[in-house]
C-alpha cells in the first residue's frame, strides 16, 4: 500500500505526539544495605519500570530507611525505599530528623517488616534485660532496624551504653554472631531473614519474644505493631514468635511529575508477580494495600492511580 508524503508527515506528527505525551525521566533511587532484601527488590523495579515506562532511565544506589527519607527530603535521590514507623516521624519532624520533611510523599505500602532479635540458644537469653553487659550487633547508623534496637533498649530501661554495641553490616554481624563477639543480633527486615539463616547454619538460634514491648514501644511511635515469625521459619523453630512490625513502603519527592509518579505507581500494581519472586512476602500484594494509609501523604500522581481503581487516598 502507497502512502502519500502528507500522510506519513501526518503519522511521524501522532507519534512524536505519543512519545512526547508519554512519561520520560531519569530518576536516582536509595535503595539498602548491602545484603538486604531491598537492593534486589530495586534491582527488580528498575528493570520493570526501564522495561514498561518510555524513556524511564532508573539508577540505583545502596541506602537505608531513614538515609533514604533525607535523600529525598534533600533532593538527593528522587525515590527511596521507607519504613512507615521512620517515615512518619520524618514527616511529624521527630527525631532522628531535625524538622518537618515536606518534599517527602507516599507512592506504595509494599509489604510488612518485622523486627528480630536473635541470640544463640545456648547463650539462654529469655529477654533483652538479659543483654545487659553483653555483646550487641545491629544495623549502621541511619537504619531503622538500628533505630528500632535503640528503642528496644530504651523501653528496657538501658541505651547502648549498658551493652557492648556494635553499628556494621549484616555479613560483619553474621560474623560477629559466629565468632562470639556478639550474643545478639537486632535487625529489621523480612522473613526469613538471610542473615538469620546464616547464622543458624552454624549453631542452633532462637528469637527474643516481644509480645510485653510492645505498649511501651508504641507509646515511642503509634506506628509499632506486632506480627508473628510463624514457626519453622527458621531451622529448629517450634512455635511462633511475636516481634514488632512496620511497613516498607516506597517514597517520592513530591516535585516529581504526576505522570511520572502515576506510571511507576501503576507498573508495581501491574507486576505483583515478578516482585513477590524477589521478596515473598509481596506475594499477593494489592491495590488496596498499596493505598494502606500508614499517615504519609501519597503523590498527587499515586493518588490519581488509586483514585481510577476507586480507592480514595490523602494526597500531599
Amino acid at each position: 500500500m502507497k502512502h502519500s508524503a502528507k500522510t506519513l508527515i501526518l503519522a511521524a506528527g501522532l507519534v512524536a505526539a505519543v512519545s512526547a505525551a508519554a512519561p520520560a525521566a531519569e530518576m536516582k533511587f536509595m535503595t539498602g544495605p548491602q545484603g538486604g532484601s531491598w537492593i534486589p527488590l530495586g534491582g527488580q523495579l528498575k528493570d520493570l519500570w526501564e522495561k514498561n515506562i518510555k524513556g524511564m532511565s532508573v539508577s540505583q544506589t545502596p541506602g537505608a530507611g531513614i538515609a533514604n527519607v533525607r535523600g529525598v527530603e534533600e533532593g538527593k535521590t528522587d525515590l527511596g525505599f521507607g519504613n512507615s514507623i521512620s517515615t512518619v516521624d520524618a514527616v511529624a519532624g521527630r527525631a532522628p530528623f531535625n524538622k518537618p520533611h515536606a518534599n517527602v510523599c507516599n507512592i506504595a505500602t509494599l509489604y510488612p517488616q518485622y523486627y528480630q532479635m536473635v541470640v544463640p540458644k545456648s547463650a539462654n537469653i529469655k529477654s533483652v534485660k538479659d543483654l545487659k553487659g553483653k555483646g550487641v550487633t545491629t544495623q549502621q547508623k541511619g537504619n531503622t532496624g538500628e533505630l528500632i534496637t535503640s528503642q528496644i533498649l530504651k523501653v528496657n530501661g538501658m541505651s547502648y551504653d549498658d551493652v557492648k554495641a556494635s553499628f556494621v553490616s549484616y555479613t560483619d554481624s553474621v560474623s560477629q554472631m559466629k565468632d562470639g563477639h556478639a550474643v545478639a543480633f537486632g535487625l529489621g527486615t523480612t522473613i526469613p531473614a538471610g542473615a538469620i539463616m546464616d547464622i543458624a547454619s552454624s549453631q542452633d538460634i532462637t528469637l527474643i519474644d516481644m509480645t510485653d514491648l510492645l505498649a511501651p514501644m508504641k507509646k515511642l511511635n503509634p506506628g509499632y505493631t506486632l506480627v508473628t515469625v510463624p514457626k519453622g521459619t527458621y531451622p529448629k523453630q517450634d512455635q511462633d514468635i511475636k516481634v514488632i512490625g512496620y511497613a516498607t513502603h516506597l517514597v517520592v519527592s513530591c516535585k516529581a511529575p504526576d505522570d511520572t509518579v502515576h506510571a511507576l505507581t501503576k507498573t508495581i500494581a501491574s507486576n505483583v508477580p515478578a516482585l513477590g519472586n524477589v521478596v515473598a512476602a509481596m506475594k499477593g500484594l494489592t491495590t488496596k494495600m498499596m493505598a494502606e494509609d500508614i499517615g504519609v501523604p501519597f503523590h498527587p500522581g499515586a493518588a490519581k492511580f488509586y483514585k481510577e481503581a476507586g480507592i480514595t487516598v490523602k494526597s500531599n
